[in-house]
């Protein structure tokens, strides 16, 4: 009855189905051995053939990383969870996870937009892309994305830490988010809203809109080639890409509406909505730039 300032939380089972959830864990184990086995092969076939050591695939490579780290700091927890029934997690424990998951989507943000500047280069100025993007601006972008997640979410944490917590210790999901979290605090939490609000408008809102003008541009200068035959030719080299963007931010979106506008929702939508964001990137992205890259296809084969 009394507030505690490093609380433990429980993790959200899966209603209605807690006597069977050890064999839904199986799926999720499934997902989880598909997404790792996918990345390490992007990494393992972009380090193995020379070919591929260009920007692009430096970018494929820094996904495939963001997405084995994320997915690693989730599904074990939730799979020890599933399987020993080990439902309570730390106050720290939690915080932690919480930073690493925003942190590495803020990251996984930054590259994609990174991304989409090097398709808009290679489209619409291709005699200096080689100049732009060489290895070592590549490296560069990839140390400004980690900075940039970093900085823009570390507080996220900190403005919990002093926080007291009383009443329900029960999650909305299987691991740790900020909002759900914070909706625990019996304090007032205003600054923790207005900044995680703040940090994902200026992170992932602000790379949303920056990646939308730069696939107009694209767009634009595609319309200006003559034939369509060309115009398709052009523009099929940003359908992987595309696809990236779309299964990354769907289910971002999804879980931010389910969050703030879906709290009279079943329990059931918000586990299967972040499972979903915290898996579907992971499992999809190597699959989609293994069916459209060539050099990839033939390398694994």
């Amino acid at each position: 009855n009394s507030s505690d300032l490093s609380p433990s939380f429980i993790l959200a089972s899966i209603p209605g189905l807690e006597a069977v959830q050890s064999w839904m864990a199986i799926p999720l184990c499934s997902a989880y051995i598909l997404a790792v086995t996918g990345n390490c092969a992007v990494l393992l076939v972009v380090q193995m053939e020379p070919s591929l050591h260009a920007p692009m695939y430096f970018f494929l490579c820094m996904l495939a990383a963001i997405d084995l780290a994320l997915a690693t700091a989730t599904v074990p927890r939730i799979l020890s969870f599933y399987w020993f029934d080990s439902r309570e997690i730390g106050f720290g424990a939690c915080l932690l996870q919480m930073f690493l998951i925003h942190t590495l989507s803020a990251i996984e943000s930054t590259v994609l937009l990174a991304m989409a500047v090097d398709r808009y280069v290679a489209i619409c100025h291709p005699l200096r892309h080689a100049a732009i993007l060489t290895n070592a601006a590549t490296a560069k972008i990839g140390l400004l994305a980690m900075a940039r997640g970093v900085l823009f979410f570390l507080p996220l944490p900190l403005l919990l830490l002093p926080l007291p917590f009383c009443g329900s210790r029960g999650l909305s999901h299987s691991f740790c988010l900020h909002q759900d979290v914070m909706n625990l605090a019996c304090a007032n939490t205003t600054p923790s809203v207005v900044y995680g609000l703040t940090a994902i408008l200026l992170v992932m809102g602000l790379d949303a809109v920056l990646i939308c003008l730069s696939y107009i541009l694209i767009l634009k200068a595609v319309l200006r080639l003559a034939a369509w035959r060309e115009r398709l030719k052009v523009f099929s080299t940003c359908i992987a890409h595309i696809c990236v963007v779309l299964a990354f931010y769907v289910p971002l979106i999804g879980l931010s509406v389910v969050h703030r506008f879906g709290k009279d929702l079943a329990p059931l939508v918000h586990i299967i909505m972040g499972n979903i964001y915290i898996l579907v990137p992971a499992v999809l992205n190597p699959i989609i730039y293994g069916v459209r890259t060539k050099q990839i296809q033939r390398r694994i084969l």
